[in-house]
Protein backbone atom coordinates (compact mmCIF):
# COMPACT_ATOMS: atom_id res chain seq x y z
CA UNK A 1 0.00 0.00 0.00
CA UNK A 2 1.50 3.28 -0.34
CA UNK A 3 1.78 5.17 2.31
CA UNK A 4 2.04 8.56 1.22
CA UNK A 5 -1.40 10.06 1.51
CA UNK A 6 -1.49 8.49 4.76
CA UNK A 7 1.54 10.51 5.92
CA UNK A 8 0.00 13.42 4.38
CA UNK A 9 -3.01 13.51 6.32
CA UNK A 10 -1.87 12.39 9.33
CA UNK A 11 1.45 14.86 9.51
CA UNK A 12 -1.37 17.81 9.26
CA UNK A 13 -3.17 16.28 11.89
CA UNK A 14 -0.17 16.01 14.05
CA UNK A 15 1.43 18.86 14.06
CA UNK A 16 1.34 21.68 16.15
CA UNK A 17 -1.75 24.28 16.26
CA UNK A 18 -0.52 27.66 14.23
CA UNK A 19 0.96 30.13 16.86
CA UNK A 20 2.10 27.14 19.21
CA UNK A 21 5.40 27.03 20.29
CA UNK A 22 7.33 23.79 20.11
CA UNK A 23 8.91 22.50 22.90
CA UNK A 24 12.21 21.64 23.49
CA UNK A 25 13.36 18.96 21.25
CA UNK A 26 13.14 14.87 22.68
CA UNK A 27 16.46 13.39 23.30
CA UNK A 28 15.27 10.21 24.44
CA UNK A 29 11.66 8.76 25.06
CA UNK A 30 11.83 5.93 27.75
CA UNK A 31 8.53 3.63 28.05
CA UNK A 32 8.45 1.85 30.88
CA UNK A 33 6.08 -1.06 31.36
CA UNK A 34 5.17 -2.25 34.39
CA UNK A 35 4.01 -5.94 34.17
CA UNK A 36 0.82 -6.57 36.25
CA UNK A 37 1.67 -2.70 37.78
CA UNK A 38 -2.31 -2.10 39.14
CA UNK A 39 -3.19 1.47 39.74
CA UNK A 40 -5.08 0.95 43.37
CA UNK A 41 -1.30 0.00 44.08
CA UNK A 42 0.05 3.99 42.99
CA UNK A 43 -3.09 5.56 45.52
CA UNK A 44 -2.61 2.69 48.51
CA UNK A 45 0.89 3.39 49.06
CA UNK A 46 1.86 6.83 47.91
CA UNK A 47 2.76 7.61 51.13
CA UNK A 48 5.48 5.59 51.61
CA UNK A 49 6.95 6.07 48.14
CA UNK A 50 10.44 8.02 47.87
CA UNK A 51 11.54 7.66 44.18
CA UNK A 52 10.94 7.10 40.97
CA UNK A 53 7.00 6.55 41.50
CA UNK A 54 6.72 9.85 43.83
CA UNK A 55 8.55 12.10 41.20
CA UNK A 56 6.23 10.47 38.32
CA UNK A 57 3.20 10.49 40.18
CA UNK A 58 3.71 14.24 41.16
CA UNK A 59 5.26 16.25 38.59
CA UNK A 60 3.71 13.90 35.60
CA UNK A 61 0.73 13.75 33.83
CA UNK A 62 -1.12 11.26 35.31
CA UNK A 63 -4.63 9.69 33.83
CA UNK A 64 -6.57 7.92 36.33
CA UNK A 65 -9.16 6.24 34.47
CA UNK A 66 -6.56 4.25 31.75
CA UNK A 67 -7.07 1.04 30.00
CA UNK A 68 -5.82 -1.87 27.91
CA UNK A 69 -9.28 -2.07 26.85
CA UNK A 70 -9.10 -5.05 24.79
CA UNK A 71 -10.59 -8.83 25.59
CA UNK A 72 -7.70 -11.26 26.65
CA UNK A 73 -5.25 -8.93 28.88
CA UNK A 74 -2.24 -10.92 28.89
CA UNK A 75 1.38 -9.33 28.08
CA UNK A 76 1.90 -9.87 24.51
CA UNK A 77 -1.37 -8.16 23.69
CA UNK A 78 -0.43 -5.73 25.84
CA UNK A 79 2.62 -5.05 25.13
CA UNK A 80 1.94 -4.74 21.34
CA UNK A 81 -0.32 -1.72 22.20
CA UNK A 82 1.84 0.13 23.87
CA UNK A 83 4.19 2.02 21.14
CA UNK A 84 1.52 0.82 18.18
CA UNK A 85 -1.28 3.20 18.90
CA UNK A 86 -3.84 -0.16 17.83
CA UNK A 87 -5.58 -2.93 19.28
CA UNK A 88 -4.63 -6.34 19.03
CA UNK A 89 -7.28 -7.16 16.05
CA UNK A 90 -4.89 -5.12 13.96
CA UNK A 91 -1.31 -5.64 15.96
CA UNK A 92 -2.06 -9.24 15.09
CA UNK A 93 -0.32 -10.33 18.75
CA UNK A 94 -3.60 -11.62 20.17
CA UNK A 95 -2.15 -13.83 22.77
CA UNK A 96 0.76 -14.81 24.83
CA UNK A 97 0.50 -18.43 22.57
CA UNK A 98 0.19 -16.16 19.88
CA UNK A 99 3.05 -13.84 20.58
CA UNK A 100 6.70 -13.69 19.91
CA UNK A 101 7.79 -17.56 20.07
CA UNK A 102 9.87 -18.43 16.47
CA UNK A 103 11.77 -21.59 15.95
CA UNK A 104 13.19 -19.52 12.99
CA UNK A 105 15.40 -17.01 15.44
CA UNK A 106 17.48 -19.23 17.95
CA UNK A 107 18.87 -17.10 20.90
CA UNK A 108 22.02 -16.34 20.69
CA UNK A 109 25.00 -18.06 22.71
CA UNK A 110 22.12 -19.20 25.33
CA UNK A 111 19.73 -21.99 24.90
CA UNK A 112 16.08 -21.80 25.05
CA UNK A 113 12.79 -20.85 22.81
CA UNK A 114 13.20 -18.62 19.47
CA UNK A 115 11.55 -15.13 19.34
CA UNK A 116 10.80 -12.94 16.84
CA UNK A 117 8.13 -9.99 16.20
CA UNK A 118 7.07 -12.20 13.03
CA UNK A 119 3.20 -11.89 13.95
CA UNK A 120 3.29 -8.10 14.72
CA UNK A 121 1.84 -6.31 11.54
CA UNK A 122 1.79 -2.80 10.90
CA UNK A 123 4.52 -0.08 12.09
CA UNK A 124 4.88 0.91 15.76
CA UNK A 125 6.42 4.42 17.34
CA UNK A 126 10.56 4.35 16.63
CA UNK A 127 9.53 3.21 12.61
CA UNK A 128 8.28 6.88 12.56
CA UNK A 129 11.23 8.40 14.79
CA UNK A 130 13.27 6.57 12.29
CA UNK A 131 11.65 7.67 8.66
CA UNK A 132 12.21 11.22 10.00
CA UNK A 133 15.62 10.02 11.39
CA UNK A 134 17.51 7.31 10.34
CA UNK A 135 20.03 7.88 12.74
CA UNK A 136 17.50 6.86 15.02
CA UNK A 137 18.27 4.65 17.79
CA UNK A 138 16.23 1.92 20.02
CA UNK A 139 17.02 0.21 23.39
CA UNK A 140 14.52 -2.15 24.50
CA UNK A 141 14.91 -4.10 27.26
CA UNK A 142 12.44 -7.53 29.53
CA UNK A 143 12.98 -9.73 31.84
CA UNK A 144 10.51 -11.57 28.69
CA UNK A 145 10.84 -11.92 25.28
CA UNK A 146 7.49 -10.37 24.47
CA UNK A 147 8.29 -7.54 26.42
CA UNK A 148 11.34 -6.49 24.92
CA UNK A 149 10.17 -7.17 21.60
CA UNK A 150 6.70 -5.78 21.44
CA UNK A 151 6.93 -2.21 21.90
CA UNK A 152 9.19 -1.73 19.18
CA UNK A 153 7.27 -3.56 16.12
CA UNK A 154 9.73 -4.96 13.44
CA UNK A 155 12.26 -2.97 13.96
CA UNK A 156 15.80 -4.93 14.02
CA UNK A 157 17.34 -2.74 17.01
CA UNK A 158 18.60 -3.12 20.39
CA UNK A 159 16.58 -5.75 22.12
CA UNK A 160 17.37 -7.62 25.57
CA UNK A 161 15.44 -10.61 27.36
CA UNK A 162 16.39 -11.97 30.33
CA UNK A 163 17.44 -15.83 29.81
CA UNK A 164 18.88 -18.79 31.88
CA UNK A 165 20.51 -15.81 34.14
CA UNK A 166 21.93 -13.56 31.35
CA UNK A 167 20.54 -11.13 28.33
CA UNK A 168 20.43 -12.73 25.23
CA UNK A 169 18.64 -11.45 22.24
CA UNK A 170 17.70 -13.95 19.13
CA UNK A 171 18.71 -14.34 15.45
CA UNK A 172 16.11 -12.47 13.99
CA UNK A 173 18.34 -8.91 15.57
CA UNK A 174 21.86 -9.92 15.60
CA UNK A 175 24.09 -13.23 15.18
CA UNK A 176 26.16 -12.61 17.98
CA UNK A 177 26.19 -10.15 21.88
CA UNK A 178 27.96 -6.81 21.73
CA UNK A 179 30.77 -6.78 23.73
CA UNK A 180 29.47 -4.70 26.45
CA UNK A 181 26.44 -7.91 26.91
CA UNK A 182 28.57 -10.12 27.51
CA UNK A 183 30.85 -8.13 29.96
CA UNK A 184 27.57 -7.82 31.65
CA UNK A 185 26.65 -10.91 31.94
CA UNK A 186 30.29 -11.88 32.68
CA UNK A 187 29.45 -10.17 36.11
CA UNK A 188 26.86 -13.72 36.73
CA UNK A 189 25.01 -11.44 39.00
CA UNK A 190 21.80 -13.95 39.16
CA UNK A 191 24.02 -16.53 39.81
CA UNK A 192 25.94 -15.03 42.98
CA UNK A 193 22.16 -14.72 44.41
CA UNK A 194 22.43 -18.15 45.48
CA UNK A 195 21.33 -18.46 49.03
CA UNK A 196 20.86 -14.78 49.75
CA UNK A 197 17.08 -13.95 50.90
CA UNK A 198 14.48 -11.45 49.84
CA UNK A 199 13.96 -9.46 52.93
CA UNK A 200 11.13 -6.40 53.66
CA UNK A 201 12.64 -3.37 52.55
CA UNK A 202 10.64 -1.33 55.25
CA UNK A 203 10.36 -2.40 59.00
CA UNK A 204 7.21 -4.84 59.58
CA UNK A 205 5.18 -2.49 61.44
CA UNK A 206 5.09 -0.67 57.74
CA UNK A 207 3.03 -3.80 56.48
CA UNK A 208 -0.80 -3.73 56.79
CA UNK A 209 -0.84 -7.21 55.35
CA UNK A 210 -0.41 -10.44 56.51
CA UNK A 211 2.76 -12.04 56.20
CA UNK A 212 0.96 -15.21 54.80
CA UNK A 213 -2.33 -16.61 53.30
CA UNK A 214 -3.22 -19.84 52.76
CA UNK A 215 -3.94 -19.78 49.39
CA UNK A 216 -0.23 -18.16 48.62
CA UNK A 217 2.17 -19.91 46.47
CA UNK A 218 0.55 -23.22 46.76
CA UNK A 219 1.66 -22.90 50.81
CA UNK A 220 5.03 -22.94 50.26
CA UNK A 221 7.53 -20.39 51.56
CA UNK A 222 4.70 -18.30 52.11
CA UNK A 223 6.79 -15.72 55.22
CA UNK A 224 9.62 -13.10 54.85
CA UNK A 225 12.38 -13.72 54.46
CA UNK A 226 12.32 -15.85 51.05
CA UNK A 227 16.07 -17.28 50.21
CA UNK A 228 17.20 -18.68 46.86
CA UNK A 229 18.32 -22.08 46.66
CA UNK A 230 22.03 -22.75 47.58
CA UNK A 231 22.38 -23.82 44.18
CA UNK A 232 23.16 -21.00 41.07
CA UNK A 233 21.88 -22.97 38.25
CA UNK A 234 18.65 -22.79 40.43
CA UNK A 235 19.16 -19.36 41.81
CA UNK A 236 19.68 -17.52 38.17
CA UNK A 237 16.32 -19.61 37.54
CA UNK A 238 14.00 -18.26 40.49
CA UNK A 239 16.38 -14.78 40.34
CA UNK A 240 13.60 -14.19 37.34
CA UNK A 241 10.22 -14.27 40.09
CA UNK A 242 12.04 -11.89 42.61
CA UNK A 243 12.61 -7.96 42.69
CA UNK A 244 16.15 -7.97 41.90
CA UNK A 245 15.36 -8.61 38.75
CA UNK A 246 14.18 -5.25 38.45
CA UNK A 247 17.23 -4.26 39.63
CA UNK A 248 19.32 -5.87 37.06
CA UNK A 249 16.90 -4.93 34.22
CA UNK A 250 17.18 -0.91 34.99
CA UNK A 251 20.95 -2.03 35.66
CA UNK A 252 21.59 -3.55 32.33
CA UNK A 253 19.17 -0.60 30.09
CA UNK A 254 21.48 1.93 32.13
CA UNK A 255 24.39 0.39 30.67
CA UNK A 256 23.21 0.30 26.68
CA UNK A 257 22.30 3.51 27.44
CA UNK A 258 26.40 4.45 28.40
CA UNK A 259 27.95 2.14 25.65
CA UNK A 260 25.30 3.08 22.85
CA UNK A 261 24.97 6.16 23.25
CA UNK A 262 21.33 6.54 23.22
CA UNK A 263 20.30 9.96 23.78
CA UNK A 264 23.01 11.73 23.37
CA UNK A 265 23.30 12.11 19.01
CA UNK A 266 21.01 14.29 16.51
CA UNK A 267 17.65 13.37 16.76
CA UNK A 268 14.95 11.19 19.22
CA UNK A 269 16.08 7.93 20.57
CA UNK A 270 13.27 5.41 22.17
CA UNK A 271 14.27 3.14 25.38
CA UNK A 272 11.95 0.51 25.98
CA UNK A 273 12.13 -0.42 29.27
CA UNK A 274 9.51 -3.47 30.81
CA UNK A 275 9.65 -4.98 33.97
CA UNK A 276 8.91 -8.23 35.03
CA UNK A 277 9.16 -8.55 38.51
CA UNK A 278 5.28 -7.30 39.80
CA UNK A 279 3.67 -9.76 37.84
CA UNK A 280 5.66 -13.06 39.17
CA UNK A 281 5.18 -11.81 42.39
CA UNK A 282 1.94 -10.68 42.22
CA UNK A 283 0.76 -14.06 40.41
CA UNK A 284 2.19 -16.23 43.19
CA UNK A 285 1.24 -14.39 46.49
CA UNK A 286 -1.71 -12.13 44.49
CA UNK A 287 -2.49 -8.56 44.82
CA UNK A 288 -3.32 -8.09 48.31
CA UNK A 289 0.35 -9.78 50.02
CA UNK A 290 2.26 -8.52 51.78
CA UNK A 291 5.04 -9.28 48.82
CA UNK A 292 3.39 -7.39 46.30
CA UNK A 293 3.01 -4.12 48.72
CA UNK A 294 6.97 -4.14 49.29
CA UNK A 295 7.63 -5.37 45.61
CA UNK A 296 5.99 -1.92 44.43
CA UNK A 297 7.92 -0.07 47.46
CA UNK A 298 11.13 -1.70 45.94
CA UNK A 299 10.23 -0.68 42.32
CA UNK A 300 9.98 2.69 43.33
CA UNK A 301 13.33 2.93 44.60
CA UNK A 302 14.86 1.35 41.47
CA UNK A 303 13.06 3.60 39.20
CA UNK A 304 14.23 6.25 41.61
CA UNK A 305 18.55 5.50 41.21
CA UNK A 306 17.44 4.74 37.20
CA UNK A 307 15.86 7.96 36.68
CA UNK A 308 18.31 10.00 38.67
CA UNK A 309 21.18 8.71 36.55
CA UNK A 310 19.70 8.60 33.45
CA UNK A 311 18.84 12.74 34.23
CA UNK A 312 22.57 13.05 35.43
CA UNK A 313 23.43 11.81 31.67
CA UNK A 314 21.39 13.29 29.22
CA UNK A 315 19.73 15.89 31.51
CA UNK A 316 15.94 16.17 32.55
CA UNK A 317 14.72 18.74 29.96
CA UNK A 318 15.34 16.34 27.16
CA UNK A 319 13.61 13.51 28.47
CA UNK A 320 10.11 12.06 28.26
CA UNK A 321 9.22 8.99 30.37
CA UNK A 322 5.99 7.25 30.21
CA UNK A 323 4.67 4.73 32.60
CA UNK A 324 1.51 2.05 31.99
CA UNK A 325 1.39 -1.59 32.57
CA UNK A 326 0.36 -4.66 30.11
CA UNK A 327 -2.42 -5.69 32.39
CA UNK A 328 -3.89 -5.69 35.52
CA UNK A 329 -4.82 -8.17 37.64
CA UNK A 330 -7.93 -10.30 39.33
CA UNK A 331 -7.23 -11.85 43.01
CA UNK A 332 -7.36 -15.95 44.10
CA UNK A 333 -10.70 -17.47 44.12
CA UNK A 334 -9.82 -18.26 47.59
CA UNK A 335 -9.18 -14.83 48.37
CA UNK A 336 -12.35 -13.64 46.94
CA UNK A 337 -14.22 -16.20 48.69
CA UNK A 338 -12.57 -15.10 52.16
CA UNK A 339 -14.04 -11.82 51.47
CA UNK A 340 -17.43 -12.91 51.14
CA UNK A 341 -17.46 -12.63 47.10
CA UNK A 342 -18.23 -15.83 44.88
CA UNK A 343 -15.50 -16.85 42.74
CA UNK A 344 -14.71 -19.37 41.24
CA UNK A 345 -11.68 -21.31 39.08
CA UNK A 346 -13.03 -21.70 35.90
CA UNK A 347 -11.51 -24.92 33.63
CA UNK A 348 -12.80 -25.52 30.10
CA UNK A 349 -11.18 -28.92 29.62
CA UNK A 350 -13.36 -31.73 30.49
CA UNK A 351 -16.40 -29.53 28.33
CA UNK A 352 -13.34 -29.79 24.68
CA UNK A 353 -12.62 -33.00 25.61
CA UNK A 354 -16.01 -34.53 26.05
CA UNK A 355 -17.17 -32.41 22.59
CA UNK A 356 -13.44 -33.71 21.27
CA UNK A 357 -14.38 -37.89 22.08
CA UNK A 358 -17.75 -37.03 20.53
CA UNK A 359 -16.86 -34.83 17.15
CA UNK A 360 -13.84 -37.75 17.02
CA UNK A 361 -16.35 -40.97 16.90
CA UNK A 362 -18.78 -39.23 14.70
CA UNK A 363 -16.38 -37.80 12.18
CA UNK A 364 -12.85 -39.51 12.38
CA UNK A 365 -12.59 -40.10 8.81
CA UNK A 366 -12.58 -36.66 8.20
CA UNK A 367 -9.99 -35.40 10.37
CA UNK A 368 -6.15 -36.58 12.22
CA UNK A 369 -6.10 -37.55 15.88
CA UNK A 370 -5.14 -34.20 16.81
CA UNK A 371 -7.98 -32.14 18.94
CA UNK A 372 -11.08 -30.59 16.63
CA UNK A 373 -11.60 -28.04 19.49
CA UNK A 374 -8.99 -25.81 21.72
CA UNK A 375 -8.83 -23.11 24.16
CA UNK A 376 -6.83 -20.21 24.22
CA UNK A 377 -8.18 -17.57 27.28
CA UNK A 378 -11.19 -17.36 26.48
CA UNK A 379 -11.08 -18.05 22.63
CA UNK A 380 -12.27 -21.51 21.52
CA UNK A 381 -10.82 -22.20 18.30
CA UNK A 382 -11.91 -25.29 15.87
CA UNK A 383 -9.52 -27.01 14.68
CA UNK A 384 -10.96 -28.98 11.79
CA UNK A 385 -10.10 -26.71 8.54
CA UNK A 386 -13.22 -26.47 7.05
CA UNK A 387 -13.90 -30.25 6.43
CA UNK A 388 -17.26 -30.63 8.89
CA UNK A 389 -19.27 -28.17 6.46
CA UNK A 390 -17.56 -29.41 3.48
CA UNK A 391 -18.96 -32.83 4.52
CA UNK A 392 -22.19 -30.87 4.72
CA UNK A 393 -22.71 -30.84 8.21
CA UNK A 394 -24.24 -28.20 10.55
CA UNK A 395 -21.22 -26.90 12.28
CA UNK A 396 -23.54 -23.65 13.78
CA UNK A 397 -25.41 -26.68 15.44
CA UNK A 398 -21.96 -27.70 16.91
CA UNK A 399 -21.41 -24.09 17.94
CA UNK A 400 -24.52 -24.13 19.64
CA UNK A 401 -24.17 -27.40 21.80
CA UNK A 402 -20.77 -26.08 22.60
CA UNK A 403 -21.93 -22.92 23.52
CA UNK A 404 -24.74 -24.05 25.92
CA UNK A 405 -22.13 -26.52 28.13
CA UNK A 406 -19.61 -24.12 28.82
CA UNK A 407 -22.61 -21.49 30.02
CA UNK A 408 -23.77 -24.07 32.35
CA UNK A 409 -20.41 -23.83 33.95
CA UNK A 410 -20.13 -22.17 37.23
CA UNK A 411 -18.22 -18.78 36.74
CA UNK A 412 -19.08 -18.27 33.04
CA UNK A 413 -20.54 -14.83 32.25
CA UNK A 414 -21.37 -15.66 29.09
CA UNK A 415 -20.49 -17.06 25.66
CA UNK A 416 -20.56 -15.02 22.63
CA UNK A 417 -20.58 -15.63 18.73
CA UNK A 418 -17.87 -12.88 17.40
CA UNK A 419 -20.30 -11.96 15.08
CA UNK A 420 -22.86 -11.19 17.74
CA UNK A 421 -20.90 -9.02 19.54
CA UNK A 422 -19.67 -6.91 16.16
CA UNK A 423 -23.74 -6.10 16.10
CA UNK A 424 -23.68 -4.59 19.50
CA UNK A 425 -23.45 -1.41 21.50
CA UNK A 426 -19.88 -1.59 22.06
CA UNK A 427 -20.43 1.83 24.15
CA UNK A 428 -22.27 0.17 26.75
CA UNK A 429 -21.40 -3.09 26.77
CA UNK A 430 -17.92 -3.17 28.01
CA UNK A 431 -17.11 -7.01 27.11
CA UNK A 432 -18.05 -6.62 23.50
CA UNK A 433 -15.94 -3.86 22.96
CA UNK A 434 -13.22 -5.23 24.67
CA UNK A 435 -13.77 -8.74 22.01
CA UNK A 436 -14.23 -6.04 18.85
CA UNK A 437 -11.20 -4.58 19.75
CA UNK A 438 -9.63 -7.78 20.28
CA UNK A 439 -10.34 -9.59 17.41
CA UNK A 440 -11.08 -9.18 13.43
CA UNK A 441 -14.26 -10.46 12.37
CA UNK A 442 -13.15 -12.89 10.26
CA UNK A 443 -10.60 -14.60 12.79
CA UNK A 444 -11.35 -17.87 12.99
CA UNK A 445 -12.95 -17.99 16.03
CA UNK A 446 -16.30 -18.27 16.45
CA UNK A 447 -17.04 -18.53 20.01
CA UNK A 448 -15.46 -15.95 22.80
CA UNK A 449 -15.94 -17.09 26.26
CA UNK A 450 -16.16 -14.19 29.16
CA UNK A 451 -16.08 -14.84 32.86
CA UNK A 452 -17.76 -13.41 35.73
CA UNK A 453 -15.35 -11.32 37.99
CA UNK A 454 -13.86 -12.20 40.13
CA UNK A 455 -13.56 -15.60 38.70
CA UNK A 456 -10.34 -17.10 37.19
CA UNK A 457 -8.95 -19.71 35.05
CA UNK A 458 -6.91 -20.99 37.12
CA UNK A 459 -6.90 -21.44 41.03
CA UNK A 460 -2.93 -22.32 41.58
CA UNK A 461 -2.00 -18.47 40.61
CA UNK A 462 -3.84 -14.81 40.62
CA UNK A 463 -4.80 -14.39 37.45
CA UNK A 464 -4.92 -11.70 34.46
CA UNK A 465 -6.60 -12.61 30.86
CA UNK A 466 -9.91 -11.26 31.38
CA UNK A 467 -12.29 -8.87 29.59
CA UNK A 468 -12.88 -7.02 32.80
CA UNK A 469 -11.96 -3.79 34.45
CA UNK A 470 -9.65 -5.67 36.96
CA UNK A 471 -7.49 -7.06 34.38
CA UNK A 472 -7.95 -4.10 32.35
CA UNK A 473 -7.09 -1.27 34.28
CA UNK A 474 -3.80 0.54 34.44
CA UNK A 475 -1.81 3.76 35.73
CA UNK A 476 -0.41 6.24 32.47
CA UNK A 477 1.39 8.92 33.22
CA UNK A 478 3.43 11.07 31.17
CA UNK A 479 6.14 13.06 32.63
CA UNK A 480 8.59 15.48 31.15
CA UNK A 481 8.64 18.74 28.68
CA UNK A 482 5.85 19.30 26.56
CA UNK A 483 3.40 17.55 29.43
CA UNK A 484 0.98 19.42 31.68
CA UNK A 485 1.34 18.18 35.11
CA UNK A 486 -1.91 16.61 36.83
CA UNK A 487 -4.61 14.65 37.25
CA UNK A 488 -6.94 13.52 34.42
CA UNK A 489 -9.93 11.85 35.26
CA UNK A 490 -11.32 11.16 31.60
CA UNK A 491 -11.36 7.60 30.72
CA UNK A 492 -8.43 6.52 28.36
CA UNK A 493 -6.51 3.73 26.79
CA UNK A 494 -3.48 2.33 26.45
CA UNK A 495 -3.74 3.11 22.43
CA UNK A 496 -3.48 6.45 22.77
CA UNK A 497 0.52 6.75 24.09
CA UNK A 498 2.19 6.40 20.47
CA UNK A 499 -0.26 8.73 18.68
CA UNK A 500 0.16 11.39 22.16
CA UNK A 501 4.11 10.81 21.55
CA UNK A 502 3.69 11.52 17.62
CA UNK A 503 2.48 14.41 18.56
CA UNK A 504 4.97 15.56 20.85
CA UNK A 505 7.88 14.32 18.82
CA UNK A 506 5.86 15.85 15.48
CA UNK A 507 6.43 12.97 13.69
CA UNK A 508 3.75 11.37 11.70
CA UNK A 509 2.78 7.60 12.12
CA UNK A 510 3.15 5.02 9.01
CA UNK A 511 0.05 3.11 10.34
CA UNK A 512 -3.79 4.18 10.40
CA UNK A 513 -3.98 3.99 14.24
CA UNK A 514 -6.78 3.20 17.10
CA UNK A 515 -5.86 6.05 19.72
CA UNK A 516 -5.99 9.95 19.92
CA UNK A 517 -3.79 12.32 20.53
CA UNK A 518 -4.03 13.06 24.65
CA UNK A 519 -4.06 17.19 23.76
CA UNK A 520 -5.21 18.12 27.23
CA UNK A 521 -2.13 16.44 28.57
CA UNK A 522 0.25 18.48 26.43
CA UNK A 523 2.10 21.46 27.15
CA UNK A 524 3.89 23.63 24.47
CA UNK A 525 4.76 26.10 26.69
CA UNK A 526 7.08 23.57 28.90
Amino acid sequence: MNTLPLWLALAGSLAASPGETAPPRVKLVVMVTVDQLVPRYLEQWRPQFTGGLARLLDGGAVFTDAFQDHALTETAPGHATVLSGRWPRHTGIISNGAGVGDSSSPLVEVSGPGASPHRFRGTALFDWIAATNPDARALSVSRKDRGAILPIGRAKQQVYWYQAGVFTTSRYYADSLPAWVRIFNARRIPFKAAGQAVTLLLPDSAYAEPDSAPWENQGRDVTFPHRLPPDSQRAAAIYAGTPWIDSLTLAFALTGVEELRVGRRRGTDLLAVSLSATDAIGHVFGPDSREIHDQVLRLDRYLGWFLDRLFDRLGEDGVVVVLTADHGVTPYPAASRARGISAYAVSLDTVLSAVNRELDAAYRSLHDPEAWLRADGGMILLEDNGRLAAAGINVDSVWTAVAGRIRALPGVARVDRLADLYAADTTEDAVARRWVHHLDPDASVPLVVTLAEPSVWSDRFAMHGQASDADAHVPLIFYGRGFRPGRYERRVATVDIAPTLARRLDVAPLSVLDGRVLVEALDPER
